[in-house]
């Protein structure tokens, strides 16, 4: 619950921002963004220490697994579902 918490105090600093306004943070705001950034990798650290679970590996393999479900080809360009992209 610790990880969705600090995971929606990130949302929360862009809810109302254009893409444009979300790529030119103040120093002030970046570096509160910054700081719940650290909250959601250290909640993520813990529970990948009491899972037993490499995040990098994980990382790795998801990538691996999205490459496969989204090939370039067919995906490239385009924010549809992987089961509708055929």
């Amino acid at each position: 619950m610790g990880e969705a918490i600090e995971a929606a105090e990130i949302m929360e600093h862009f809810l109302w921002c254009s893409g444009e306004e979300t790529r030119e943070l103040t120093p002030a705001k970046r570096a509160e963004v910054a700081n719940e950034i650290g909250d959601v990798l250290i909640y993520l650290l813990r529970l990948s220490r009491t899972l037993d679970i490499d995040p990098l590996v994980a990382a790795r393999d998801k990538l691996a697994l999205n490459r496969e479900k989204y090939p370039v080809e067919k995906a490239k360009g385009r924010a549809t579902k992987y089961v509708d992209l055929d």
